[in-house]
């Protein structure tokens, strides 16, 4: 019995190196090319020609395929054989690049950029099926890193040698790719320690969803500006611009990714809020040189690393509600994309009105403003979703005007002994149960079988469930 499970985990730890591998060989495909990608402004700009509208087309294509890739998609095995197919055309689709533009460019960069929507959503499968709901973060952050590494590869070959030895390099990436494709695993069965049919019956996801997608389009709002007026505003450090741009981004990844469980990372939500800002500000005030150019990228990237890596991750967690993983990773990215194409519409706007470029940083100011309201209900909605989520495990209590005596009366309903009645108090400020151990000097084993006998007390099973009751006493004692 041991061999056998111990064969299991290694076949899903398989999965998931194999699910990354995937993720980030196409995903960096995705960014250096049809995504206003550095290899495509390469081609045009050596073609002589403006590729706005063909990247206009490019996203918007892009948007239709994940939100199409629900209906499409139903279950792994198609999933894998949508996969196989979008990377095999995409190859095929880009040797049309090599020779003159023509009509065939935008249609090639239209059907590749549709069939890539579709793809991606449809590596939620792999994403949800190889790493169990509390690893996720991990899988998303390791495929982001390494396929913006790649990406800057293909964008400095692009750049500094040629926009066809990137192209063509873009290509071998893509057949790498197809290659580990083809070893994915078309079984049904999951590594997730959570079972959809049942989580369904209890929970709706789509208010859940909605305010996040929500959010997803306001803060990439900031990214379709810095697309369509910041980057431009720096191209002439070219050089610079071909490699550093997205090395903030990989920084902020990884030190999320590496952050001690017990960190509060919603104040460093708020910092990347911050950091946005103060983006636009430095963009508004300094000068076009290199330092001004370091910091201001600095600042957008990492941010935008640090919000990307949260709503990725509670997609990421999602997953486990919906019987149909493409639906919902394609729903949530699509709200990226269209917040892309909305700032990219707002830049592209002002910078032909505008010069200074002050209007710009005024309207994302306002963005942030509206962020900094939109985020405080929007954790309170999705932290009584996830009680075990990284990014919301601080957030998840009762209202901070609860004081000590209410919950201590609370926990009297259970009958419950005085250890327990600590741990709960502790549980309702949002505690986790390594800190909890560590305040009552307890061992971790022992806090879980307290924590076990608390909720067999007051019939739940989550401290969901427990603050839920503790919020309905406290609605209860309001009236």
């Amino acid at each position: 019995m041991i061999k056998e499970i111990n064969v299991f985990l290694n076949i899903n730890m398989n999965e998931r190196r194999l699910s990354i591998v995937v993720f980030s060989l196409f995903f960096s495909w995705l960014l250096a090319f049809p995504f206003e990608g550095q290899v495509l402004y390469a081609l045009a700009q050596r073609n002589k020609i403006d590729p706005h509208m063909m990247i206009f087309g490019s996203i918007t294509a892009h948007f239709a395929g994940l939100i199409l890739s629900g209906f499409l998609i139903k279950t792994r095995l198609a999933a894998k054989r949508l996969i196989l197919f979008s990377i095999a055309y995409c190859i095929i689709g880009c040797s049309v690049f090599f020779f003159a533009p023509s009509i065939l460019w935008n249609i090639i960069l239209i059907s590749d950029s549709f069939l890539a929507g579709t793809c991606v959503a449809a590596w939620g499968f792999y994403l949800k099926s190889g790493t169990p709901s509390n690893k996720r973060i991990k899988t998303i952050a390791d495929g982001l890193i390494y396929s913006n590494i790649l990406m800057i590869l293909l964008n400095m070959t692009a750049i500094n040698l040629s926009p066809y030895t990137g192209l063509g390099l873009s290509i071998l990436i893509l057949g790498g790719a197809l290659f580990f494709t083809v070893r994915l695993p078309v079984n049904e069965q999951s590594v997730s320690p959570t079972q959809p049919e049942k989580i369904e019956k209890h929970i709706n996801t789509n208010k859940h969803l909605t305010f996040l997608c929500i959010f997803i389009v306001i803060i990439t709002i900031n990214s379709g500006l810095m697309y369509q007026v910041v980057n431009p505003a720096f191209s002439h450090h070219e050089w610079l611009v071909s490699w550093y741009w997205a090395v903030p981004y990989i920084i902020a990844l990884y030190i999320m990714k590496n952050l001690p469980r017990k960190t509060n990372r919603t104040y460093i939500l708020y910092v990347a809020i911050t950091m946005i800002g103060f983006a636009f500000i430095a963009f508004m005030t300094f000068d076009r040189s290199v330092a001004s150019y370091l910091l201001v990228d600095t600042l957008m990237l990492g941010a935008c690393g640090i919000f990307d890596l949260f709503w990725w991750s509670i997609l990421g967690e999602m997953l486990d509600f919906d019987k149909n993983p493409a639906k919902i990773l394609g729903l949530g990215l699509s709200a990226n994309v269209f917040g892309v194409l909305l700032g990219g519409f707002i830049g592209d706007t002002i910078s032909k009105v505008d010069t200074g470029n002050h209007n710009l940083s005024v309207i994302a100011l306002v963005v942030v403003f509206i962020i900094l309201i939109i985020f405080p209900p929007l954790h309170k909605q999705l932290s009584m979703l996830f009680k075990n989520h990284e990014f919301l495990t601080a957030l998840f209590e009762v209202s901070p005007t609860v004081q000590n005596e209410d919950i201590f009366s609370f926990t009297f309903i259970g009958q419950l002994t005085e250890r327990e009645r600590e741990i709960t108090m502790l549980l309702l400020k949002g505690r986790t149960y390594k800190i909890i151990a560590g305040e009552l000097s307890l061992s971790e084993n022992t806090v879980k079988t307290h924590i076990k006998n608390i909720y067999s007390k007051f019939n739940i099973k989550s401290r969901m469930e427990l603050v839920n009751l503790m919020m309905e006493k406290e609605r209860s004692l309001s009236r």
